[in-house]
């Protein structure tokens, strides 16, 4: 594309730089130089080019992560707007002289004008994490203007603290693995959860026809993007039709009855290209959705597995806590969301405990973790993440303030002499994630 402009750059996703510019005479020559940072502009609603926003880069760590929105349509008395935004925001006025604004308990910001105004002007700051709240929706007088929201484009500029430099593997942030649900103390042995306890984990259904049919667990790791076991999505080694799977996010209850379910078709269903089916070697898939989920109290990211995670972790064994529907003590799915928390096992144990079935299936891209004694995972757990507490203070062992790390998936138990069913006296196999990061992080970069 040709431009008449030499200081037009043109970006993606309706984006452009603003460069401004000084003019000045260096040995007669006339000279440009940049003055301050440039301004980055976009346009957050794809069906409204009346809605700017700007914003600045290379700010200061704190401030970097606000910008400046206008509405340019001219305000007239008591009109009313509402903002709505993805994540925590602080919203400021340009003009308080013409209006008012207030945050409202359903999450929302009403501005309403007591002065006609040329145009609406705000300031939209996010939280000390360091998050950029995207709008969502934006309604004048209750009329939607911004129906197509896009949100992500500023992500990029963010840069933070920058006074220490480490050459290691990135540890999550704020941004996965926390619950947003006040919660009780873990259980171990298979006890029953409470909505929003486990809003990392997600329940995968095979479509048949007008009906849906529960099959494995799942873990979300971004907006698209949900971790699973190859077997759970493949049949003979071959990845099934995206269409044949359905994924029910912020689910309690196994039928009906949830708090705020997100259900959300499959766009892609990627297997690990070195996937076994036979011995389930390599039993990791990801599952590409269509559309992004929302994330809220009962749907959160978990933070991906990083082997420098165990510095914080206390001292002792390691312990992680799989959630699933699996089959229980009657040989039934659970109609409630159960958790189990097992301690992790080293090969030696594992290989000793049976011999002949862990020598053809442990190896080092698998670890062992259960007990022998009644609690262990089971059908219908498949798929589903072994999640590892990391706590934000290293050593603390309070669970009071910290993340969830996804370090397995649920991939297979030795099966019962009169059924074809887990055998809960033995200890299970996890898919080792940390093998598999940078195959991971390879898509959740996309």
């Amino acid at each position: 594309m040709k431009s008449t402009n030499p200081f037009k750059v043109a970006l993606p996703a309706a984006m452009w730089l603003l460069l401004i510019l000084s003019i000045a005479r260096v040995n007669g020559q006339r000279a440009t130089s940049i003055v301050g940072n440039s301004l980055v502009h976009a346009r957050p609603c794809e069906d409204n080019s009346n809605i700017l926003i700007s914003y600045e880069p290379n700010r200061p760590p704190g401030e970097e992560n606000q910008y400046q929105l206008n509405l340019g349509e001219e305000m007239g008395v008591h009109y009313n707007v509402i903002m709505t935004f993805d994540s925590d925001a602080t919203v400021t006025l340009a003009d308080s002289s013409v209006a008012r604004i207030w945050p409202d308990s359903d999450g929302y910001f009403r501005i309403r004008f007591f002065k006609p105004a040329p145009t609406l002007g705000v300031t939209i700051k996010g939280p000390e994490s360091g998050t950029i709240p995207y709008v969502t929706s934006i309604k004048l007088n209750n009329e939607e203007i911004c129906k197509e929201p896009k949100i992500g484009f500023f992500d990029a500029f963010i840069q933070g603290y920058k006074d220490t430099a480490e050459i290691s593997s990135p540890l999550p942030s704020d941004s996965c693995g926390r619950r947003k649900v006040v919660h009780t103390e873990l259980i171990v042995n298979g006890q029953p959860t409470a909505p929003g306890d486990w809003p990392f984990h997600v329940a995968l259904f095979k479509v048949e026809g007008k009906y849906f049919k529960y099959i494995c667990g799942g873990t979300l790791l971004s907006k698209t993007l949900i971790l699973t076991a190859a077997h759970c999505a493949s049949i003979q080694g071959a990845p099934v039709l995206p269409e044949s799977l359905n994924v029910v996010l912020g689910k309690h209850n196994l039928i009906g009855g949830d708090i705020a379910p997100q259900e959300r078709e499959v766009f892609q269903v990627i297997i690990h290209p070195r996937y076994n089916a036979k011995n389930l070697n390599n039993d990791i898939a990801l599952l590409k959705l269509k559309s992004e989920v929302v994330f809220d109290d009962y749907v959160q990211p978990a933070c991906l597995w990083d082997t420098n995670s165990y510095k914080k972790l206390p001292g002792g064994e390691v312990f992680g806590t799989v959630a699933g529907w699996g089959l229980d003590n009657k040989d039934e799915l659970s109609t409630t969301l159960q958790q189990v928390t097992l301690p992790k096992i080293s090969e030696a144990t594992c290989l000793k405990s049976n011999p002949v079935f862990f020598q053809k299936t442990l190896n080092s891209y698998k670890f062992c973790a259960g007990y022998t004694n009644g609690t262990s995972v089971c059908n219908g757990d498949s798929g589903g993440g072994f999640l590892i507490f990391v706590p934000d203070v290293a050593g603390d062992s309070t669970h009071k303030s910290g993340t969830w790390h996804v370090h397995g998936i649920v991939s297979m138990t030795l099966r019962r002499n009169d059924a074809p069913i887990c055998d809960p006296n033995q200890y299970a196999l996890f898919t080792d994630v940390a093998k598999y990061r940078d195959w991971v992080m390879g898509y959740l970069k996309e």
